[in-house]
């Protein structure tokens, strides 16, 4: 019964609390036993015998008393109980059945053969019960095993000393060994229940343990969650001529998808979105690196146009080869309201041009960051925003959301909900963009991150 044959430590300690209540269990039945012993000795007389009795009792209650303690200590201290312990207690306990037949023996309450059918062979099966909440098969077999070696042990005993002829009520020899073998069978019996019992003890720990566990990651992942969404702007920068608004909405507690935006030295205004591969920690963390990446690149860096190759050298020393980033960023001038937009295989990037209500989707200038190291993207596209004109960015959450007959929401769908909000604020617009496909998708589960960025300028 040693740790070392336990699953792990919240078993061991299951067992324990398991033989704590089988002791106390046990120290009940011997307390009745006890009384009855003085009930019988003052009915029958013989007090000389009933205090040999009682004190053979008294002596088994201390032992058990004794363990109970080793016991209780173990379960403070969350050390073992010693082998030798769990040897003796074994040996003691299921030899009070045998103890009890011999005291009724020495009495001369009842003949020699009439001890060996008593009620108090229904103690044997009592111990063999009780020792289940061991929760250890081979106790539970030796213990029907030590149980019928000493019921047989007295059985011969009487055999040999008695002559069963010359008493009423007296059975073969056979009858009795059957006896034998039914405590021992009862011992087998109590071995296949406390496998099960162990097994769904086993069970339960490893769900609890799980539990506990999925506790403890979704605790650390909220923590994650609210340090991702902190890195996040809290609110719009102040543009006179601008409305600019971003929005996201991660699959699981955390994302692959970010979004940010950041005053320059020379008066610009960088705004940028990614999109890591994935979602969940690990995605968060590398959109957390991107992000830490460009804003430190857009300010060291000589000149825009380097901004993606100097990003995706940087990523490529630290992902994996399965691992990559969609990324976008437009450099706005909110003085001539000149845009430069440089894409990292992010797309699509819808330019809504007010005037003639049409869009424009601007294409990457190269693939992903982080995929291979040491190649060159095109220039940027410059462009100029008039009154009324939207860019809109999206992560591929939006468009790739399937409704329950399997058709995604698509490109056109968001082309549509950006014209008739066209006359929206930014922050409006991306609201219609979520309520479109939600209600398009009609409840299905969002297997990807939701990020939107939308920069609209002002109409006159």
């Amino acid at each position: 019964m040693s740790n070392d044959h336990l699953e792990s430590d919240a078993f061991y300690r299951a067992t324990l609390n398991s033989e704590w209540y089988r002791i106390i269990g046990l120290l009940g039945v011997l307390g009745v036993l006890v009384l009855y012993t003085f009930v019988r000795g003052a009915m029958v007389g013989g007090f000389r015998l009933l205090w040999i009795q009682t004190g053979l009792l008294v002596l088994v209650i201390a032992h058990e008393v004794r363990v109970l303690y080793a016991v209780s200590k173990a379960l403070r201290t969350n050390k073992d109980v010693s082998q030798l312990t769990w040897a003796v207690n074994v040996v003691v306990e299921s030899q009070l059945p045998t103890l009890a037949l011999a005291l009724l023996l020495v009495s001369q309450w009842m003949t020699p053969y009439q001890v060996l059918v008593a009620p108090a062979v229904l103690i044997y099966f009592l111990i063999i019960i009780l020792s289940t909440l061991r929760l250890s098969v081979g106790l539970s077999i030796l213990t029907g095993l030590m149980s019928a070696l000493g019921y047989l042990c007295l059985t011969f005993y009487i055999e040999g000393n008695f002559e069963p002829r010359t008493e009423l009520g007296a059975f073969p020899l056979s009858i009795y060994i059957v006896y034998a073998s039914l405590i021992f069978t009862a011992g087998v019996i109590a071995a296949v229940v406390t496998g099960q019992i162990r097994s769904s003890v086993v069970a339960a720990l490893r769900k609890a343990e799980v539990e506990n566990e999925l506790k403890a990651v979704n605790h650390d992942l909220d923590i994650a969650r609210s340090i991702q969404q902190g890195l996040l702007p809290a609110q719009s920068p102040s543009l006179d001529n601008y409305d600019l608004a971003g929005w996201n909405q991660p699959a699981n507690q955390t994302g692959g998808d970010y979004f940010d935006w950041q005053s320059l030295p020379d008066g610009r205004l960088a705004i940028s979105l990614g999109d890591a591969t994935g979602h969940g920690i690990g995605p968060a963390l590398v959109s957390t690196s991107c992000r830490a990446y460009a804003r430190a690149s857009f300010i060291t860096s000589n000149g825009h146009d380097q901004v993606l190759e100097r990003l995706n050298r940087l990523l490529a020393d630290d992902l994996s080869s399965n691992r990559f980033v969609t990324f976008a960023v437009v450099f706005l001038n909110p003085e001539d309201s000149a845009i430069e937009i440089l894409s990292a295989g992010h797309g699509p990037i819808l330019w809504y041009k007010y005037s003639t209500d049409k869009f424009e989707s601007l294409e990457a200038q190269g693939i992903p960051l982080g995929m291979i190291a040491g190649i060159s993207y095109e220039k940027a596209q410059s462009r100029r925003m008039a009154p009324g004109d939207m860019l809109v960015l999206v992560t591929d959450g939006f468009y790739e959301w399937e409704n329950p007959q399997g058709e995604e929401f698509g490109v056109e769908r968001l082309e549509t909900t950006i014209r008739q909000a066209r006359d929206s604020s930014a922050a409006e617009v991306i609201a219609k963009l979520r309520k479109a496909v939600e209600s398009f998708c009609q409840g299905t589960e969002q297997k990807d991150d939701l990020t939107a960025v939308v920069l609209k300028r002002k109409t006159l």
